[in-house]
């Protein structure tokens, strides 16, 4: 019997996970690079990368190529970086969320006041 569709759908989140992997998966959405390119980049040692790279490929999310010495990752499809444009719109919004608590938060009497938001309902 096959998985259901939701754990196959939290498994792929789960590859996007790690920090250095979005970076990578950021990196690779503006065009294809060389390990040793995303290096100083990402952040991490040769070896947590080549791991993250692997985790990335074994997921179907980059494929590489060889040429000479060097071996260049890309995406396998345009779809990661779309979906990496639409986490940080969904995050600028809920960032954008915490702004205003916080801003209200720090009004003098916030506590004997309505919020802007409950102001205008």
């Amino acid at each position: 019997m096959s998985r259901p569709l939701y754990q196959a759908k939290a498994e792929f989140f789960k590859t996007l996970g790690h920090p250095a992997r979005i970076r990578v998966l950021e990196l690779l959405s503006e065009r294809e690079h060389a390990v040793a390119e995303m290096l100083p980049e990402v952040g991490i040692e040769a070896a947590n990368l080549s791991q993250q790279l692997a985790v990335l490929r074994r997921a179907g999310l980059v494929v590489t190529r060889k040429e000479g010495s060097t071996v260049y990752y890309s995406l396998t499809s345009p779809h990661v970086a779309e979906l990496l444009a639409v986490a940080r719109r969904i995050l600028t919004g809920v960032l954008a969320g915490q702004i205003e608590l916080l801003d209200d938060l720090r009004e003098p009497a916030a506590g004997s006041r309505p919020s802007k938001r409950t102001r205008s309902a």
